[in-house]
């Protein structure tokens, strides 16, 4: 399903202020970009060969008009399983360690995306560039190979450096159509079959899927904003668990390597789950006492208001994630509970900080080398680097939403909408309108989880980017 779009605001509202206000990087300094140019004409030479797989036909999948591409995949099937190639942008053949590019990025620590454009992590000469794996370009590429069993349960993992070309830019709906009319580029022909078996093994492991739906702020023709509800499509999940599956395989190799920097997330204490439970109940969902979370979360139709209810509260069960740095001692907590397992980022540099480091750990190890010192030395900062980074993205995507919202609704004061109640307390509650899909807190008594509602817009303050609700 396409994303629909249920809001419009006129052309002529801008994030500057925002920016501002978040005192985001306007560019870069002269010191990077002649870095980033120079890296560019000579890359660095790094340990190692570099092995020639340009002949894989890999292609990429991503959102529409998207330029940093960091991953490109190609899923074969086996007589006795699945082949996956799994290309990630090399981002260490361009950022020199300790010098401009690599000190910019480390205060950045990742990729913010706002409506009138992004602030990248490293200059777009690269991002968006040479180290972009656009198709029919070659690219100095990190090349996973994973052979999995049948049921998608892997069996052997190969990490090394190569040289790569994509064939193919596609996106999710593109893709997604394809699938549907059963033509199906070759290259990720068996992407649905493996992907959903993966699913399956998400699933057993205790893996937490919530299909809450995505809010999305972009431009039409005309230049107005929209703010429009995009559901998760299957291709979505799919190229997901692809991204999954490496990341997964990474943290088992700096597992045993004894070291490493994960992705972690403690497991839900048994009183959260309890209430839960209790929740499922009060909204009417019928959960049998020998299933977990994740094999109820996985039955739920996203179409119903009380699933949308019961997603919300299963958030509170994601709190505390971070990120764990170790070296020669084994961390405390080393699983992703919302994963079912251990799990580190090396798919996505050109956006995230940390999957370069973690790159350069998995191929060392794998080939036996010395861990390189500038990545020991980096290890620990890089939690902290990446918490008050993913903290700043997240504050900016909401206050775009937010904003976006606010300019929407501003001439609609006084209107009634209807409404899903995600949570609801003695006086208040949070509730999913249903157009514009805008989530907001109402004002009033009687609120029930999973319910629906009308309510009335009361006021409006753009500059704040606040909207006030009442239940009639």
């Amino acid at each position: 399903m396409a994303p629909v779009a249920l809001g419009t605001h006129p052309a002529g509202g801008d994030f500057g202020r925002l920016r501002t206000e978040f005192a985001l990087p306007d560019g870069f300094g002269a010191d990077v970009l002649a870095e980033a140019e120079a890296a560019v004409m000579d890359p660095l030479q790094l340990d190692g060969d570099r092995e020639d797989a340009t002949a894989l036909p890999l292609v990429t999948i991503d959102p529409p008009g998207s330029k940093d591409l960091d991953q490109a995949l190609l899923v074969e099937r086996r007589p006795r399983g699945f082949r996956v190639h799994y290309a990630i942008a090399d981002l260490a053949a361009f950022v020199a360690p300790g010098g401009p590019i690599d000190r910019e990025a480390r205060r950045r620590g990742q990729t913010l995306y706002l409506p009138d454009g992004n602030v990248p992590l490293h200059p777009p000469v690269l991002s968006e560039g040479a180290a972009s794996l656009l198709p029919g370009e070659t690219r100095r590429a990190v090349l996973w190979t994973i052979d999995t069993d049948a049921d998608g349960e892997p069996l052997s993992v190969h990490v090394r450096r190569a040289l790569v070309r994509s064939t193919e830019q596609f996106d999710y709906e593109t893709v997604q159509a394809a699938v549907r009319a059963d033509r199906a580029h070759p290259s990720i022909a068996a992407l649905p079959v493996l992907g959903r078996l993966r699913r399956e093994l998400a699933v057993h492991r205790g893996a937490l899927e919530l299909q809450l739906p995505e809010q999305e702020v972009n431009a039409d023709e005309e230049g107005n904003w929209r703010l429009m509800r995009r559901p998760r499509t299957d291709v979505d999940a799919w190229n997901a668990e692809i991204s999954l599956l490496t990341g997964m395989s990474a943290a088992r190799i700096m597992i045993d390597a004894g070291i490493g920097v994960l992705r972690t997330l403690p497991e839900a204490e048994p009183d959260a789950v309890s209430w839960l439970r209790r929740s499922a109940r009060a909204l009417g969902i019928d959960w049998p006492a020998e299933a977990g979370v994740a094999e109820l979360l996985s039955t739920l139709d996203p179409r119903q208001p009380e699933s949308l209810a019961l997603y919300a509260d299963t958030t509170r069960l994601l709190r505390g994630a971070g990120y764990t740095a170790f070296d020669g001692t084994a961390p405390e907590v080393s699983t992703h509970a919302g994963i079912g397992g251990p799990y580190s980022h090396v798919t996505a540099p050109i956006r995230r900080l940390v999957d370069r480091f973690a790159t350069e750990i998995c191929l060392a190890v794998t080939a036996d080398r010395p861990v390189p010192e500038w990545v020991r030395e980096a290890l620990g900062r890089l939690p902290e680097l990446m918490s008050a980074s993913d903290t700043l993205a997240a504050r900016v995507e909401r206050a775009c939403v937010d904003q976006v919202e606010a300019w929407i609704l501003a001439d609609r004061i006084g209107d009634t909408f209807g409404a899903v109640v995600l949570r609801a307390e003695e006086t208040r509650a949070e509730v999913l309108l249903e157009e514009p899909p805008v989530i907001a807190k109402s004002s009033g008594e009687g609120f029930t989880e999973g319910g629906r509602v009308t309510i009335r817009l009361t006021a409006v303050d753009v500059d704040k980017r606040k909207v006030s609700f009442e239940r009639v």
